[in-house]
């Protein structure tokens, strides 16, 4: 696949901006290069725009290099990027699976660029024939999201390599949550797919929600392109500082990650024996959805009592459904608890 044959026009001619720490991104003694204010206050000078030493982390633990890795303002503006580069604007298209991440269709909108969506099975499997079928010549990229939010579950590797073989347009593989799930990640992939794309996020399991920092992972080709329209400071010395402690305390994460899990399946055990509660789907995430007697009246209730879920029952598939984050063994306890109360 050519790459270049996707790229906007207007893009691929784009002369990027060229900041002060492009030009210098070496130590010096006296930086009088970029209008900062001299006095040293920890935050007085411009971070690194490339974001070297986070990326060189990161490489270390996703076994993939700092080359092919772009780091954004959270995952939006990644996803963000990625349409700008690709889509022209009430040309081309994007290719979506129903349900799924609900920043897509806003991006398509904001992006005048029609998104397709594609219905799963009631299983919340994908269709890899249909997702192609929809598609057409202008379809520049589809977006799948595995493990699915809200549903929880990973979508078909299978279903999801006979959309990345037919080599229409780039697929982009939202892996937010997948450092939850007991399987690889799509990184593994990368080299044998130039039209692969995978974002993940410090967000979830890295605990670094109100930080903002996504990850996008591809060819260098790719990154190139989205390094050339990003904003020059896109992720600030604060975000930066925090990823890399974060990415330091491996062990943390890890322990961290072990007491979520035991709670979900604490949670998912509790949760079959509850009344209310008429269906438990499969999830590979830190959340839970199910399906109850009554969505609207249980969040209420739970809202009343100071305890606040996601109701997901205007999703397609999702009827009478609530999304339930996995939380502390407390506040898991006392989810239960309300729910129990209700249902009584």
């Amino acid at each position: 696949m050519d790459i270049k044959q996707l790229i906007r026009k207007n893009i691929l001619n784009l002369t990027p901006y060229s900041s002060a720490r492009d030009e210098f991104d070496h130590v010096a003694e006296v930086y009088l290069d970029a209008n900062e204010n001299p006095f040293e206050n920890g935050y007085n000078r411009y971070p690194d725009p490339y974001q070297k030493a986070v990326k060189n982390r990161l490489s270390e633990i996703k076994g993939v290099s700092s080359e092919n890795i772009l780091l954004g303002n959270g995952s939006d503006e990644v996803l963000d990027l990625i349409y700008r580069a690709f889509c022209e604007p009430g040309v081309d298209n994007v290719v979506s699976h129903n349900p799924s991440y609900g920043m897509y269709p806003v991006l398509s909108e904001i992006n005048n660029v029609p998104l397709r969506k594609v219905n799963l099975d009631p299983k919340f499997q994908l269709n890899a024939q249909a997702l192609v079928e929809a598609s057409d010549q202008n379809t520049k990229l589809f977006f799948i999201c595995s493990p699915n939010n809200p549903s929880g579950n990973l979508l078909a590797k299978d279903e999801i390599k006979k959309v990345l073989d037919i080599q229409r347009g780039l697929v982009v593989i939202d892996e937010a949550y997948i450092d939850f799930a007991v399987t690889d990640s799509w990184l593994t992939e990368l080299e044998n797919y130039p039209n692969l794309i995978v974002c993940q996020t410090l967000s979830k399991a890295w605990g670094l929600a109100g930080l903002r920092v996504g990850m996008c992972f591809a060819s260098k080709e790719i990154i190139k392109v989205l390094n050339a329209i990003k904003p020059p400071y896109n992720v600030n010395e604060l975000s930066q500082q925090a990823a890399l402690k974060a990415l330091n305390e491996l062990d943390k994460f890890k322990a961290n990650l072990e007491v979520i899990g035991k709670e979900k399946m604490k949670m998912e055990a509790a949760l079959k024996q509850i009344p209310c509660i008429l269906k438990l789907f499969p999830s590979d995430a830190n959340f839970l959805l199910i399906r109850v007697t009554d969505a609207k009246d249980l969040y209420y209730y739970l809202m009343e009592r100071q305890i606040i879920v996601r109701n997901r029952s205007k999703e397609y598939l999702c009827e009478n459904c609530l999304r339930l984050t996995i939380g502390t063994p407390e506040e898991n306890e006392r989810l239960l608890k309300g729910i129990e109360t209700y249902s009584t």
